[in-house]
């Protein structure tokens, strides 16, 4: 079994957009440190060995994701013990890529505990995040249709943060008082990616799919009454949009919304600088 260390690396200086490194530069760096005798050889197997992935005896953690994807392993809460939570943080801040690390629907006890053993983390409701990486371009706006569904794009909202992003928060423009969505149409305009967030029905993404050309994400909430069907109901509508090229993620997936749209981003930032 791996013993974690509660040593956690501190986040990066800030840089301009254009100058955010890929994921793999932290190992360029190793070999041309090993080729200029800055690193032993023995040194540099040491950290090798390590990227594939850490084992913690009841985890295998992936170090070698951030490398191969641009995302990197996060850690989900539910389930795990407040200690188990702790370690695992560690173990991926002693990556020896400098990846975010984001801990997702944690509760008080996992926090308290993540935090005591790696200080530094970033707070926003059930997410935590360390090593938020510097600031990238990419224009996103995450709507909210109700106060409801706060939390869901609040994790999406703070996963962006995780990746560099900056994203807006449009909250409460559900489509029951619409003139509330209109008034703020001109803010999904000129934007990259948008990512709506709607419980009850789930029928916002379909009138900001009529608003805007931009890539849309639609994430349906467990919010609602009734026959929403803890979100069944909402899911199934945006899954039945009749505005085209709509994604849908899973009920109350802020996280992966996020993911979807970082992938989105990252292949826009690539193509402008090809």
């Amino acid at each position: 079994m791996t013993t974690p260390s509660h040593g956690a690396r501190s986040p990066g200086p800030n840089v301009a957009a254009d100058a955010v490194p890929e994921p793999w530069p932290d190992l360029r760096e190793l070999l041309e440190k090993v080729a200029a005798g800055d690193v032993t050889p023995a040194d540099a197997q040491g950290v090798l060995r390590r990227l594939p992935f850490g084992h913690l005896g009841f985890a295998r953690i992936d170090h070698h994701r951030w490398v191969r994807t641009g995302l990197a392993e996060a850690v989900y809460g539910p389930g795990k013990t407040p200690d188990q939570c702790a370690a695992i943080v560690t173990n991926l801040l002693s990556s020896p890529v400098s990846a975010p690390v984001v801990l997702t629907r944690a509760d008080e006890g996992q926090i308290a505990a993540a935090l005591a053993g790696n200080p530094g983390g970033h707070v926003a409701g059930s997410t935590v995040v360390w090593n938020a990486q510097p600031k990238r371009s990419g224009r996103i706006v995450v709507v909210s249709a109700g106060t409801g569904d706060l939390t869901v794009a609040e994790e999406c909202q703070a996963t962006l943060v995780a990746y560099g992003y900056d994203p807006e928060l449009v909250t409460d423009v559900g489509v029951a008082g619409l003139h509330r969505l209109l008034d703020v149409a001109g803010r999904l305009q000129d934007v990259d990616v948008v990512v709506v967030v709607a419980g009850m029905e789930g029928t916002l993404p379909t009138a900001v799919g009529g608003l805007t050309g931009a890539p849309i994400i639609a994430v349906p909430t467990s919010v609602g009454y009734g026959s929403s069907l803890r979100g069944h109901m909402a899911l199934l509508g945006m899954l039945a949009s009749c505005a085209q090229g709509i994604t849908v993620m899973g009920i109350d997936n802020g996280f992966g919304a996020a993911c979807a749209a970082v992938r989105i981003l990252e292949r826009i930032r690539r193509a402008a600088d090809s």
